[in-house]
């Protein structure tokens, strides 16, 4: 199978970079209000929903935000992986490119990309990031190019369920996007190494559900990010020293 492959750091622009450490900063804030009640992600999204049933959504009619076409429910069916469940994020047909339509799945107004699934602990936080095939969500299957295009278009700006939550979701798509991103073209390229059979075949073979999985820690990821951030500022102070040492009289 082929690798998947996190960009490096190095290959980040300054405004990717900035933009990530902005939602580590989200995300903290979302930890800092939720934690001073005494509460979390997952114990937001299940709260008032009654009994926890493996397989149904929630809440109950998953949560959508018109003006941006975004969308995600919780759930849990993975038996073979440590996690309490997931979250699954997409993006309806009014934030997908126009005039793209998909090689399988809802066509037109009926458009649906599936982002990213995150997976959580029974702590409420996040463990790992994955992709899946196609008929796992009965997506629209558009190719990773045109999806990495309109990732920013994601964001839950209501209420409900919670505030807190959705912020949060917001925040985790764009501090993570360089582990997004890869996992789609991941994706991509798993689903063409199983083109001896036709694609519609391969979007369908239930025996490849997840193409991908990258482990993250928010934390982790910071440091990492806040690292690079140094090692650029350094790299520019340096940078201009040397200019100005060429300049006559300095």
């Amino acid at each position: 199978m082929t690798e998947l492959r996190i960009p490096r750091l190095a290959t980040l622009t300054d405004a990717q970079l900035e933009i990530s450490l902005a939602a580590i900063d989200d995300i903290r804030e979302c930890y800092r209000v939720l934690e001073k009640g005494g509460l979390n992600v997952v114990g937001e999204v299940l709260k008032g929903q009654g009994p926890f049933y493996e397989m149904d959504h929630y809440p109950k009619e998953d949560v959508y935000d018109r003006d941006t076409a975004s969308q995600y429910y919780y759930h849990a069916h993975r038996e073979d992986h440590a996690e309490h469940g997931h979250f699954h994020l997409f993006l309806r047909d009014a934030s997908l490119p126009e005039g793209v339509e998909p090689a399988m799945g809802p066509t037109g107004e009926d458009r649906v990309a599936h982002l990213v699934a995150i997976s959580m602990d029974a702590w409420g936080y996040p463990t790992d990031l994955f992709a899946v095939n196609r008929w796992v969500t009965d997506e629209s299957w558009l190719p990773a190019t045109t999806i990495t295009t309109v990732l920013d278009r994601f964001a839950i700006d209501h209420a409900y369920p919670s505030w807190p939550v959705n912020r949060w979701l917001t925040a985790m798509l764009r501090g993570f996007r360089p582990q997004i991103e890869a996992l789609l073209h991941h994706r991509d390229e798993v689903i063409e190494q199983r083109r001896e059979q036709s694609l519609e075949q391969v979007l369908e073979d239930r025996s490849l559900e997840i193409t991908g999985t990258i482990p993250i820690d928010v934390e982790s990821w910071a440091d990492r990010l806040e690292a690079e951030r140094k090692r650029r500022t350094r790299a520019a102070g340096a940078g201009e020293y040397r200019d100005m040492q060429q300049i006559p009289g300095v």
